[in-house]
């Protein structure tokens, strides 16, 4: 009873607490990257490549120790349109963090918890019963949760931790000046790529109802990301310069990603919608603002305002 609690309660809420803090790590890297003059797009085609490669003998040794499923088109085609969905919240999340920073994502980010929990609702994944306490601390998480992105986003206090110590890279007036100017195409684009996400969560409940098999599915997803992944990126990025990786941070940002933050995370998160529902994987989202924020003060310079993430340097 106590090792099926223990997989049940405890396992699930220490994964999807240390997966946050591989998800806002992956995002500080990319941004300290894209300083240096990582494009993103091919950050993301590398990564997505990346992980890949890593799952090919993982996903091999796993089917060699037990049945894997059998997979009719109409899943295939499921799994490949989980892919381009993932895919494209990635390239706008990740560009939306260019514009801005790590912090504004895991703030805007506040709101998935909620998108969840409503588009759930929608498709009649979570019942309602208002009287319920489960129902009302879910209601009023979501009301908090938006209010709480919304609040850190456009309110803007005084300082309160100026980051004169930060170790950071020296960047030039014009980067900075086209990092604030940019901050609410960040903000949009971010968004969208949340809402994104909120349907890549709430899409995976349905798969797994047809396949229970979360390897799986993950293995497929990140092979049809990744040819979509590389197909946007040789399209969208022009310079074939920047497609050759030096042995710098920019390497390293991307091995990080592609086997914490695509492979990995996404292992974790489809373990865990399997488990316990996506409303549940989706509520230590708030987690990664304290994550972001202590990162970003730490390796970006971020000056911490009350309330405003609005990207300043010391």
């Amino acid at each position: 009873m106590d090792r099926r609690c223990c997989y049940k309660d405890l396992l699930p809420f220490t994964s999807l607490v240390g997966n946050e803090c591989m998800i806002v790590g992956v995002y500080t890297l990319f941004k300290v990257a894209t300083l240096q003059g990582l494009s993103n797009y091919v950050f993301i085609a590398y990564s997505y490549t990346v992980s890949t490669i890593v799952l090919l003998p993982v996903y091999f040794f796993y089917t060699r120790s037990r049945v894997v499923p059998q997979l009719s088109f109409s899943i295939l085609f499921k799994i490949a349109l989980l892919g381009v969905i993932g895919c494209s919240s990635q390239i706008l999340g990740y560009a939306g963090i260019s514009y801005s920073s790590p912090t504004l994502s895991s703030a805007i980010g506040n709101l998935i918890p909620a998108f969840t929990f409503m588009l759930a609702v929608i498709c009649r994944m979570e019942k309602i019963a208002i009287k319920s306490r489960t129902t009302q601390a879910k209601i009023w998480g979501s009301i908090i949760s938006i209010s709480g992105a919304f609040i850190v986003t456009l309110y803007k206090g005084k300082s309160i931790i100026i980051a004169h110590n930060s170790i950071h890279l020296q960047q030039s007036n014009s980067i900075l000046t086209s990092i604030d100017t940019n901050w609410a195409i960040g903000g949009l684009q971010l968004t969208v790529s949340n809402i994104l996400l909120t349907i890549w969560f709430i899409a995976q409940v349905e798969i797994m109802k047809e396949i229970p098999d979360e390897l799986t599915i993950v293995f497929i997803h990140n092979i049809f990301a990744t040819i979509l992944a590389s197909t946007v990126g040789f399209l969208a990025e022009k310079n074939r310069s920047l497609w050759k990786i030096r042995p710098d941070i920019s390497l390293i940002s991307i091995i990080c990603t592609g086997i914490f933050g695509k492979f990995l995370s996404s292992a974790v998160y489809a373990w865990a919608i399997h488990l316990k529902g996506p409303v549940y994987a989706t509520m230590f989202k708030p987690l990664s603002i304290v994550i972001a924020v202590a990162m970003g003060i730490l390796f970006l310079g971020d000056t911490l305002h009350i309330g405003s993430l609005q990207h300043e340097k010391a």
